[in-house]
């Protein structure tokens, strides 16, 4: 495919809040422009029903991206919307259609649209699969997910998990791993005591990061548990929550409770916008993500853009881009490693090693790479 390529993305965009997968989609939107290439999103008019949303809202505050194309078209519980969608994509006939998949919920409504839009035999699909096995398992996963995996042509996965995932579901189609790229779209780093002045945070306090969506898998609990250990609350640290409630908070608050951790604890459970993701980052020392299952996790592509230290566990793909000892500590997912690998930080005095090694470790992670490993795999379908 020589010259400038006609590109489709279809997946969560503006008006939809932003989130891990809306955000990455209009990045790498603008990763395609800047390498020469004509894109438009096609978003959801419906992405999730009410009863299956466990959020406020769906819908973004803030204003449009004016830099992107971005079409609102797609209803993911209506079979006539899918037919329509298809059809219409057919037509438009682009070079390449970029689906994004995380969840069998949207098997059907994407794999219909990838298989109409394929019978005008120009157009290649490639999935980028999130998950093809999710971490919250429901009845009729399996079934779904292998109805999406027959209707696309190719595979990109940001882990190694996924990728062997994605092989006991098919052996043959062509699939490519290359590691999620960097969250450079939040803005640039502000001084610590500046973000935490506008977090309204007390300067003489440190703080860890727990950032995204509170799901049960994500491990809060775990790391609620690992304060309790008393050589913490020893160190002027605090632990700082950010990020909404996707699983119901009886549970969290019940060990904040019974641990008596409402001290170290600062809670900011509202869903926090683009606008003021630099600020929680900027605020911490290190960033902890506790996950009990994962496969890759945007969260740690943002702590690489403002160099945060990571603490994460070894389960998923997330170990693949944290190299242990260097950017940050890989432990497993238990409540005493986190508490041991949080004191070995501090009382290691590791917060400036392990940022200037963070700083060298993410050129890696360029969109430019990002871009240029799928279109070559498209090239040789």
């Amino acid at each position: 495919m020589p010259g400038k390529r006609k590109i489709a993305i279809v997946g969560s965009a503006y008006p939809l809040r932003g989130g891990g997968i809306a955000t990455f989609n209009e990045r790498m939107a603008l990763a395609f422009i800047d390498n020469g290439d004509e894109v438009k999103i096609y978003t959801f008019s419906l992405q999730y029903p009410s009863i299956l949303f466990p959020g406020k809202t769906q819908y973004s505050e803030e204003p449009p991206p004016g830099d992107l194309d971005i079409e609102v078209l797609v209803n993911s519980i209506n079979p006539f919307n899918w037919i329509k969608v298809g059809r219409y994509l057919k037509k438009l006939a682009p070079d390449i259609i970029v689906l994004r998949y995380w969840i069998p919920f949207m098997a059907p409504c994407l794999g219909t649209i990838a298989r109409i839009a394929r019978k005008n035999k120009k157009t290649q699909v490639i999935a980028i699969a999130d998950n093809i096995i999710p971490h919250e398992h429901k009845p009729g996963d399996q079934l779904f997910s292998r109805y999406f995996v027959r209707s696309v042509n190719a595979f990109v996965t940001m882990s190694k998990s996924v990728l062997n995932d994605l092989n006991s579901f098919d052996s043959q189609k062509p699939k490519l791993y290359t590691p999620h790229p960097l969250y450079d779209n939040f803005g640039e780093s502000i001084p610590k005591t500046e973000a935490k002045k506008q977090l309204k945070l007390a300067d003489n306090t440190n703080y860890i990061l727990f950032f995204g969506f509170i799901r049960d898998y994500k491990g809060l609990d775990l790391l609620l548990e690992a304060f309790s250990d008393k050589r913490l609350r020893e160190l002027p640290v605090k632990l700082l929550i950010a990020g909404e409630f996707y699983s119901k908070p009886d549970k969290y608050y019940e060990i904040i409770k019974n641990n008596r951790l409402e001290n170290v604890i600062e809670l900011r459970t509202d869903f926090i916008p683009n606008t003021d993701v630099h600020k929680y980052f900027c605020a911490a020392d290190v960033v902890v993500q506790p996950y009990k299952t994962a496969t890759q996790s945007g969260i740690t592509q943002v702590a690489y853009h403002f160099n945060k230290p990571m603490i994460t566990t070894n389960v998923g793909g997330l170990s693949e881009l944290i190299p242990n000892e260097k950017v940050g500590y890989v432990v497993n997912p238990d409540k005493h490693e986190l508490a041991e690998a949080i004191l070995r930080f501090y009382k290691n005095g590791k917060e400036a090693d392990f940022s200037k090694n963070a700083e060298i470790e993410k050129q890696k992670y360029s969109w430019d790479v990002f871009v240029k490993n799928l279109l070559s795999l498209a090239q040789n379908l």
